[in-house]
């Protein structure tokens, strides 16, 4: 089925405009959704809305739109009124900036959509995007949507331009509001922690090698049960206590046995895993530590009293 384009819009570059459709580059997949069903008949049910003030049942067609703008105080707007504040919206994403691509954090990422060339405007659309891909750096424009302006970056895909959504810096938490402890880490401890990334590292993410596996767990217990079977529930694992202590360096060690993946390569080949010997050879240099802390524990013997000297 052919992409169907939600908008069309221009890009304000300096005194260049370049016509554009926009189309949704994603589509969500929700969770396997459960209907409410009247349990004695198993008819599905309605939702209703219910006038608080009078307690009766509210149809569509008397319902309007409003604005609290005081405690339960409200101005109406008709559906004319409504569209008139959309479409008073600039058609336009005006470019402000350009920076380098990964100059911004991708937590301020929102929603992404994907740009293609709209009548005549095929020329400055794969100028723009040769540009910023020779140059490695992606725009920051306005772009008014929907009641609502969008900070945006638009970056170079791998087959034309892809507008993205940001978040503005009042709708992202703080993570210092969590007060992170700090600790001292060994270098013992890094460089067994690096050598087991080197082995599970890979060269990108392949977004077709994973699945949902929760949600085809689901599928299949649903299967079982249109087939007349009952569905097992899976005995729960034991909380472990957050207060539990283990040997990191035996955890690391352990992890790093275990694992069987194959190194990733790098522009030299692949990365061989550390021997056997280079870890011990880590052990060790852990080792005069370890044991300097140890006897800094033990408390030194007392002295021996002095022999009275001989008259």
């Amino acid at each position: 089925m052919a992409a169907r384009s939600i908008a069309s819009l221009s890009i304000s570059f300096g005194l260049v405009s370049i016509p554009v459709k926009v189309f949704s580059a994603t589509e969500s997949k929700s969770a396997v959704g459960f209907n409410l069903l009247h349990k004695g008949c198993g008819s599905r049910l309605r939702q209703q809305y219910i006038c608080l003030k009078e307690g009766v049942v509210v149809d569509r067609a008397d319902m309007v739109k409003g604005y609290e703008f005081e405690k339960d105080r409200y101005v109406t707007f008709t559906p004319e009124e409504l569209d008139a504040l959309e479409e008073a919206a600039q058609q336009t994403i005006d470019i402000v900036a350009f920076m380098p691509v990964g100059a911004i954090d991708p937590i301020y990422f929102d929603k992404a959509y994907y740009l293609g060339p709209d009548k005549r405007g095929a020329k400055p659309y794969n100028l723009l995007a040769e540009a910023m891909r020779d140059s490695g750096t992606c725009a920051l424009a306005k772009w008014s949507w929907k009641g609502k302006q969008y900070m945006v970056q638009i970056r170079v895909g791998d087959d034309g331009l892809i507008l993205q959504q940001l978040l503005y810096a009042d709708e992202v938490r703080s993570m210092a509001d969590l007060h992170v402890e700090r600790v001292d880490i060994q270098p013992a401890e890094l460089s067994l922690a690096q050598q087991l990334i080197a082995q599970n590292s890979v060269e990108g993410y392949d977004a077709t090698a994973y699945v949902d596996d929760e949600k085809q767990r689901i599928l299949e217990q649903i299967d079982q049960k249109i087939a007349g079977k009952k569905i097992t529930v899976a005995a729960e694992a034991p909380p472990t206590s957050g207060g539990e202590v283990i040997d990191l360096m035996e955890a690391l060690r352990k992890s790093i046995g275990a694992n069987k993946r194959t190194p990733a390569a790098g522009k030299g080949g692949e990365k061989p895993a550390r021997s056997e010997k280079t870890v011990e050879k880590i052990d060790k240099a852990a080792a005069p530590r370890k044991t300097a802390k140890r006897a800094a524990a033990i408390p030194a013997p007392a002295a021996a009293p002095k022999r009275a000297a001989r008259k």
